[in-house]
């Protein structure tokens, strides 16, 4: 992968969590991140909000709380 999300993830770690990576459990943790970012670049463009809008508002109204 040519932008190696790696340093920017372990900063936002250590910015939020204050765990220092690569420590066993943070490392781990990103193990998998840069595969994961690869999966959502290849969507890109090829999904839209607009794709199913009767269904999202579907699922709107089944969730809506019943009104008191």
């Amino acid at each position: 992968m040519p932008d190696d999300p790696m340093d920017q993830a372990q900063a936002a770690i250590r910015l939020w969590t204050g765990v220092e990576c690569p420590n066993a459990a943070g490392r781990r943790a990103l193990d998998d991140f840069p595969a994961l970012i690869a999966e959502f670049a290849a969507l890109r463009g090829g999904l839209a909000f607009e794709d199913e809008p009767s269904a999202f508002e579907a699922v709107l109204r089944e969730e809506k709380e019943p009104e008191a």
